[in-house]
């Protein structure tokens, strides 16, 4: 296997963040869907809640596309677990861009890749924070036509 991706950087407090915060200009909406499914979620540091879109929820394995951490990791490779806890951990205490990289396993054993990049405005100033991301879903195809890779 090739390396996992994990990666979190503090932000300075007059960095924009969130909605609008990266330029658009070289973005090529019709080249992402045609690799890949990507859909925004959003996470409430105050609840715990981290809110989905429907596709990214099924890929989960969830029912709702309402969930906490725990719930939504545990379709993770097990060896990514506390990393990528580690980096919600801190990007709840700061503000902070960050993305990782890991496989969920599907009930039926394929096992699907996951990108998940986003950023994070902390409790720094003593409020509730919260955090605006994206899951990328490649689409890939094995040599007999089926759309995930099958677990070794």
């Amino acid at each position: 296997m090739g390396k996992k991706l994990f990666k979190i950087a503090k932000t300075t407090a007059t960095a924009t963040h969130l909605p609008g915060s990266l330029e658009l200009n070289d973005n090529d909406p019709e080249m992402l869907a045609q690799f890949s499914v990507a859909e925004t979620w959003v996470g409430d540091f105050s609840s715990g809640v981290i809110s989905l879109k429907e596709r990214s929820a099924k890929l989960h394995g969830l029912s709702t596309p309402e969930c906490g951490l725990l719930s939504l990791m545990r379709c993770y490779d097990r060896s990514d677990h506390n990393r990528i806890l580690e980096i919600f951990e801190q990007a709840a205490t700061l503000s902070a861009s960050f993305c990782f990289s890991t496989t969920i396993t599907m009930p039926n054993g394929y096992r699907q890749p996951l990108f998940c990049m986003g950023e994070s405005n902390g409790y720094e100033d003593g409020y509730g924070g919260s955090m605006l991301g994206m899951f990328v879903f490649p689409r890939l195809k094995n040599n007999v036509g089926g759309a995930f890779a099958r677990r070794q």
